[in-house]
């Protein structure tokens, strides 16, 4: 393996690992030392680059880099016995004031059940009340995820300078609160636990459809975003209706994934897929998934979605797509969230459903949507709908832009495509 291939699994260890080990630090050194548990966990990445370069990579990677920054903690630990930095007073943290608890204690610290307990309740800190929606989802793709600031800057459609403001102003948060990461009380689980679902969505969106990356399947972050929910759903405090039904969400669209992409990395669209390809085991666990969401008294937006997924998973063509059930999935959900965005995904469904006439009407309101028109979706969908209407011209227009705003190769390739395919047609 050499020094590329090297440095590549260190950035897919970042991504995957960062943001536990980060999380178990923070418990140890306490939120108000958010910075220090960060400087360990950069430390103990920057050391996995020299010495795996020169070494080569370990039998066990994410082992050696845990072990590095727990004798980094150590060190500072043993260090800050005699200063004020961290607050010793606290019970879970007097073991670590003597020598000869020290081990056990961190031991104990690093253990894999400790790990996934303190990366959960992180979650929970950063989605603490107190701090602005806009600036949990920020600090929690940042420091527990892994993404980068210009990722996150194009997620919420802003710019890196505001992202870094967001960054600051939560740390500033835990420098005063001291809060613990912990999961909240029973009063507060609920719409704390909506707060990280939201985040665990954002990140399986970025993941599934990335607008970042060459690829246009993360499978890190799709996973990622799916071992938080599960551990949600395993907590006995923090398994809502909405986490089950989030949960059979990602199942059922990740099922298709084998069938999304030929083998020359091109995009393959819904109606051209291999469903023989698509993962049958996901789809039945996305299925039970959705029986076991039935627990609540209304259906979240999350539920709504996942009914969308199955309808389209389990029909047995794209032309046997019961787009009558889909219509009034989204129907209920622009009721309940009258979000340009819903409306947009709907005029698919009305295309196919009732034809391109009636998804040019709902198309219509959405022009004056100034936060839709940079959205390459709005431009490719629009390009579709005009192109089925025979209007050349406007559809080339619109797919030219939507090429122009998205960030993937893939899509830009597969619009391309489309454009020559409408040019050439008589």
């Amino acid at each position: 393996m050499d020094g590329t291939d090297i440095e590549i699994e260190i950035n897919h260890l970042f991504r995957k690992e960062s943001g536990k080990m980060v999380s178990v630090l923070a418990g140890i050194f306490g939120t108000e030392n958010y910075e220090l548990a960060e400087d360990v966990v950069q430390d103990a990445l920057l050391s996995a680059m020299e010495s795996w370069k020169i070494r080569g990579l370990p039998d066990n990677p994410r082992a050696w880099l845990y072990k590095t920054a727990k004798n980094r903690a150590v060190d500072i630990l043993r260090k800050e016995k005699r200063n004020t930095t961290i607050d010793f007073s606290d019970p879970e943290r007097k073991p670590l004031i003597t020598g000869y608890a020290l081990s056990e204690a961190m031991e104990h610290r690093w253990s894999d059940e400790r790990i996934n307990d303190d990366f959960l309740g992180m979650m929970y800190a950063c989605c603490h009340p107190e701090i602005s929606e806009e600036n949990q989802k920020t600090f929690i793709l940042k420091s527990l995820c892994g993404f980068s600031s210009k990722e996150i800057a194009k997620a919420f459609l802003t710019n890196e300078q505001t992202i870094s403001k967001r960054l600051y102003r939560t740390k500033s948060f835990f420098r005063t609160t001291k809060i613990k990461p912990e999961v909240p009380a029973e009063a507060e689980i609920a719409p704390r636990t909506r707060a990280v679902l939201e985040v665990i969505y954002l990140i399986f969106n970025e993941g599934y459809n990335s607008t970042q990356s060459d690829h246009l399947i993360r499978k890190d972050l799709v996973s990622q975003a799916m071992f938080l929910c599960r551990s949600l759903i395993d907590n006995t405090k923090t398994h809502l209706s909405e986490a089950y039904a989030l949960m059979a969400l990602m199942c059922l669209h990740t099922s298709r994934t084998p069938g999304r992409v030929s083998e020359t990395g091109d995009i393959i669209p819904m109606e051209k897929q291999d469903r023989k390809k698509w993962n049958k085991e996901l789809i039945n666990a996305g299925i039970d998934y959705l029986v076991k969401s039935a627990i609540g008294e209304s259906a979240s937006n999350y539920h709504l979605e996942a009914a969308i997924a199955y309808e389209y998973c389990t029909a047995k063509s794209y032309e046997s797509t019961n787009w009558k059930n889909i219509l009034r999935y989204y129907n209920m959900l622009y009721k309940q969230t009258p979000d340009p965005v819903i409306l947009l995904n709907r005029c698919i469904v009305l295309m196919e459903h009732k034809g391109a006439e009636e998804a040019m009407k709902d198309l219509q309101k959405l022009k004056n949507e100034r936060s839709i028109e940079k959205y390459y979706l709005y431009h490719a969908i629009a390009g579709e709908i005009h192109s089925r209407l025979g209007e050349k011209e406007t559809a080339v227009s619109h797919l030219k832009k939507a090429k122009e705003l998205t960030h993937s190769a893939k899509e830009k390739r597969f619009i391309t495509e489309k454009i020559s395919m409408i040019c050439t047609t008589t």
